[in-house]
């Protein structure tokens, strides 16, 4: 990626940002940029949904171990699609050590899919955007990635200090390691994961070029930290602030809420550019920052540019389900969008970005009715067995099994299953006894004001319309 993107599509999560919405950006000039969350999943239900179009497929027949490919194909690829309000499949879970193989090859092959059609029919440089809580498929996925060429990782949510050297290991197709965050863990045990890329290829692997690294940040001690003590080379900061869509860092000092139960930020929650600056790298503005004015104060500061997520969400490519595309969009047309950071919605423990729509899980009344279940699991939590083992639990899973694991009954109040919503998010919602999962959907503050996008008379606007509004003054 010889020259800067202004503008960088945010990578939200679960099929959001999906390969459709990152070529159309890439192939503006700027930089499109998949979620790497749960690709696994998603690309086995869109095979079992029949693979509409054969764009999976196509990917598949490109993958370079055709033996793996050929195993996930078999075992997900339904001829039509699955019949109608049958379950999808079930996929294993991943564990510290011994994930099933299936769920290994298709983790691999669903981040090279991701990538590869992102990518297609275009020189543009296509990112994949991560996030370091969800610890467990960092490895493989990466490796994915990599195969199909993806220039720039992102990652935020967390401290991905170990992700450089992990770079710098796959793009020689070596061995890497990460540690896992255990809780109640003890020096001396074993935390860390190990991918060795060599238990996965098949005859010669293709030459692979190294991704630059671009952690997300809401600190300027962060930005050092990973400056100084990476395990290799950071190449700039994407700086996410508190009205930036999905998981915001909790504001710091003592916590506390509005009037409304929303998390309050103040002074200490302000990176310091001047400092940003001070550091050498590039650095992107993230949160309330599409529009034109946006991009150019953020020029302004020394910037190389903006990061840009709400207003592509709701554009044609995004992979958000249309019917929610239309009803959020209707809402902001008369004033009516609105977001709530939920500080106790993500099982995560980090503020969440939710917007308040009727139908939805953001209702009390759609949340008391779910019947809790955590079997997508990508937000559990590892912890210490009394005998040492690792186990695995989720703040949003029945409480009686969340409290059997050690977990407090009070942290599981209001937890939403993130997991199957964002999947319901992007259309592909699973069934148990023919009902379908609800939607939760995500958005930054300025979700109010995404009708600025829509041409007179319009409904609907495309990802060009946002990249020219925001170039407007360039």
């Amino acid at each position: 990626m010889p020259v800067l993107p202004q503008i960088i599509q945010g990578g939200m999560g679960a099929g959001v940002s999906n390969w459709s919405l990152a070529n159309a950006v890439s192939r503006l000039g700027q930089l499109g940029v998949v979620s790497g969350t749960a690709l696994d999943v998603i690309l086995a239900r869109r095979l079992q949904d029949g693979d509409a179009g054969g764009h999976m497929r196509r990917a598949i027949a490109a993958f370079p171990f055709p033996d793996m490919a050929g195993r996930v194909l078999k075992k997900y690829f339904v001829e039509g699609g699955r019949p109608e309000g049958a379950p999808y499949r079930a996929i294993p879970m991943y564990a510290r050590t011994g994930s099933a193989r299936e769920l290994v090859e298709l983790c691999i092959v669903g981040n090279f899919v991701e990538v590869f059609l992102a990518r297609e029919g275009h020189a543009g440089p296509v990112g994949i955007n991560y996030l370091e809580k969800i610890q467990l498929p960092v490895l493989p996925s990466i490796y994915g990635a990599m195969l199909a060429g993806v220039a720039a990782v992102l990652m935020g949510a967390g401290i991905p200090i170990r992700v450089p050297g992990i770079l710098d290991h796959f793009v020689l197709h070596e061995a890497a390691e990460y540690p896992l965050a255990i809780t109640g863990s003890v020096e001396g045990d074993d935390t860390l994961m190990r991918f060795n890329p060599s238990d996965w290829i098949e005859g010669e692997p293709p030459a692979l070029k190294r991704p630059l690294f671009l952690p997300i940040i809401a600190s300027n001690t962060l930005a050092l930290t990973l400056q100084r003590k990476a395990n290799g080379r950071v190449d700039g900061f994407i700086i996410e602030g508190p009205t930036a869509g999905g998981h915001n860092a909790p504001p710091r000092g003592k916590p506390a809420l509005s009037a409304a139960g929303e998390p309050v930020y103040g002074e200490r929650d302000v990176v310091d550019l001047g400092k940003m600056r001070e550091l050498g790298l590039p650095f992107w503005l993230a949160g309330g920052r599409g529009t034109a004015e946006g991009l150019q104060d953020a020029l302004a500061s020394g910037a190389a540019g903006v990061q840009v997520g709400t207003a592509f969400a709701y554009c044609d490519e995004s992979g958000l389900d249309a019917v929610t595309k239309a009803r959020v969009l209707a809402l902001a047309r008369t004033g009516e969008a609105h977001v709530f950071t939920d500080p106790v919605a993500s099982p995560t423990g980090f503020p969440f970005k939710v917007v308040q729509l009727e139908g939805t899980m953001s209702s009390e009344a759609e949340y008391l009715a779910r019947t809790r279940i955590c079997d997508l699991g990508y937000l559990r939590e590892p912890y210490r067995k009394d005998d040492g083992a690792t186990g695995y639990r989720c703040a949003s899973e029945p409480v009686a099994q969340y409290v059997a694991k050690g977990g407090g009954e009070e942290n599981a109040q209001g937890r939403k299953c993130l997991c199957n919503a964002l999947m319901a998010d992007v259309g592909i919602p699973q069934t148990r006894g023919g009902i379908a999962e609800k939607t939760l959907v995500t958005s930054g503050d300025d979700v109010a004001d995404i009708a600025r996008f829509l041409r007179p008379g319009e409904t609907s606007y495309s990802a060009a319309d946002v990249v020219a509004r925001l170039l407007e003054a360039s």
